[in-house]
């Protein structure tokens, strides 16, 4: 004979779970410098693991299917890399050999308008003598400073080492996670309660949906950006075009923050190229203008979908929580988090709107039949009135 659950015992397994919670959120931050190589080559792998299945149906097994993918991706990544990093050198090269121009703007044009109009004093910070005088008056303060910067760099080397184990250890790590997925699935699925079975199937099915339409998509967004802002920069004649637009599409996964990066750092180049001539300034402009047009009407409906879900407000905080939280472990897995939390959300929302706290007394009350009002024909002893 099954038990029904007491209220006692359904608390009780509530603060089991949020007590398993608790100390996994904990070991996720201690552990956040060692986990970075591990979440990202899982992240790698969940997304190369539909072609894998896509593969597997069309009769290859799954250690061929597993290779093609695998080499695909490393192949994608080296010829980007072969393609980019030869262009962003010069455009660094540039960079650096007009920075005493970026300079004489900065201090001749740009803080003078700025001082008429605020009345602050700016341009005296960066005279020479001033400098001098503000670091005699502070040495001590000063080399304080230096020494935690210095003691900083001694101790960065570790971090530096780290950093190439863990671009070592990225291809490893996501070559295992493609190969292994289906396993790993599987395992974590025999581990839920079997009572909840089909209801954490569900929300696994809808965070997949949601989290893939989301990366997919965005990647895929952020990629076309990024081309139609070095392309369109460049072609105006721009010649820190190329560097600005891939910078402005890489940050474009943060909602707004590219194209707000862009422009900016767009209308300084304009400025500082032109000299005053408002054409190139109108024109990068313009590109960005086409890109965001784009974006709106062509590629976002069309790759990324209304399966989202995800509000850009909640898209920019998960990052900046998880960033603050968790370093950059905490930004890899923000979106991910932010897609289940978003799943879970609308479960708890359907659950409440079919509860009794939010029918109240209304679910047990059946209605009132309405009285029906019988008109009665008259008699025919019944004489009609004047």
């Amino acid at each position: 004979m099954e038990q029904t659950p007491t209220p006692v015992s359904t608390l009780a397994r509530r603060w089991q779970w949020l007590l398993i919670a608790g100390i996994v959120g904990w070991l996720i931050y201690m552990l956040s410098p060692v986990l970075t190589p591990f979440v990202l080559a899982a992240l790698l792998g969940w997304l190369g693991d539909p072609l894998v299945d896509r593969l597997q149906r069309a009769g290859r097994s799954r250690p061929v299917a597993v290779t093609l993918v695998f080499t695909l991706m490393a192949a994608l990544l080296t010829l980007a890399l072969l393609i980019l990093v030869p262009m962003i050198e010069k455009q660094i090269g540039t960079l650096f050999e007009s920075l005493p121009v970026y300079r004489d703007w900065m201090v001749h044009t740009a803080l003078p308008w700025v001082e008429r109009r605020t009345g602050l004093e700016l341009v005296s910070w960066l005279d020479t003598d001033r400098i001098m005088e503000w670091l005699r008056g502070h040495w001590k303060q000063a080399g304080g400073v230096a020494a935690t910067f210095f003691g900083h760099l001694s101790r960065s080397g570790f971090a530096v080492m780290a950093w190439v184990a863990n671009l070592v250890l990225l291809p490893i790590l996501t070559f295992y996670f493609l190969r292994d997925w289906d396993l790993l699935v599987a395992r974590v699925a025999a581990l839920v309660p079997r009572d909840q079975v089909s209801t954490v199937n569900r929300l696994a099915r809808e965070s997949n949906d949601v989290l893939g339409a989301f990366l997919r998509g965005q990647i895929l967004v952020m990629l076309a950006l990024g081309a139609i802002y070095a392309i369109g920069l460049s072609v105006v004649g721009l010649k820190l075009g190329l560097l600005i637009g891939i910078i402005a599409g890489l940050i474009s996964f943060v909602p707004y923050l590219g194209t707000a990066t862009g422009i900016v750092l767009g209308l300084i180049a304009a400025a500082v190229q032109s000299q005053g001539d408002w054409n190139l300034i109108a024109l990068v402009l313009g590109v960005f203008v086409v890109g965001q047009m784009l974006e709106g009407y062509v590629l976002t409906p069309r790759i990324v979908g209304d399966r989202i879900g995800l509000h850009p407000v909640a898209v920019i905080f998960a990052i900046m929580a998880g960033g603050q939280l968790f370093g950059f472990l905490g930004m890899l897995i923000a979106l991910p988090v932010a897609a289940v939390t978003n799943v879970m959300l609308r479960y708890a929302h359907e659950r409440y709107t079919h509860s009794h706290l939010y029918a109240g007394d209304a679910a047990e009350v059946e209605p009132a039949a309405p009285v029906a009002t019988i008109v009665m024909p008259p008699s025919d002893t019944e004489q009609p009135g004047p």
